[in-house]
């Protein structure tokens, strides 16, 4: 990769919990090849004046677990920066996450749910792609999920796509 620059040379990989953080490494394992730094986020959603959801110490500590679920897999392949970030819109502070680490894209698993689901949650995967200020990846999961990937193995059922 030394003349080359890579779409995902420097991934922000955003994570909600501890599978997300599994699927998404497992599918990003597969294009490491490209990868030179991933900088995952875990964005903690302040309520904007409402109660918050949870305690802000169990919040930054269930953060710090599912950050170092990235880490744990992907630590040995590349350099891995974790970041924990506060805002009200998730979308909007994975962006902005984005672009004060200088990343090249942002890559992530969608994860599943009906459309109800989706709507009630505010998808923020719509809204990361709708009007990227970077290039937005997603990455499919592929089948199996819950095992540490092989970090440079590449699997003909994944896609990536802008």
């Amino acid at each position: 990769m030394a003349d080359r620059m890579s779409l995902l040379e420097r991934v922000v990989v955003p994570v909600a919990d501890e599978r997300d953080a599994v699927a998404t490494v497992t599918a990003l394992s597969r294009h490491l090849d490209d990868v030179q730094s991933v900088v995952a986020v875990h964005v903690i959603e302040k309520g904007g004046g409402v109660a918050d959801k949870a305690p802000m110490a169990k919040r930054k500590a269930d953060a710090a677990e599912i950050l170092a679920a990235v880490e744990s897999r992907l630590g040995d392949a590349v350099t891995v920066e974790t970041r924990v970030a506060f805002g009200t819109n998730v979308a909007d502070t994975i962006v902005e996450t984005a672009l004060d680490a200088d990343a090249t894209a942002i890559a992530f698993c969608p994860r599943g749910g009906n459309r109800l689901v989706r709507f009630l949650s505010g998808d923020t995967a719509a809204r990361l792609v709708s009007a990227p200020a970077l290039p937005v990846v997603s990455l499919t999961a592929g089948r199996d999920t819950r095992s540490p990937p092989d970090a440079r193995t590449r699997e003909s059922d994944t896609e990536v796509s802008e």
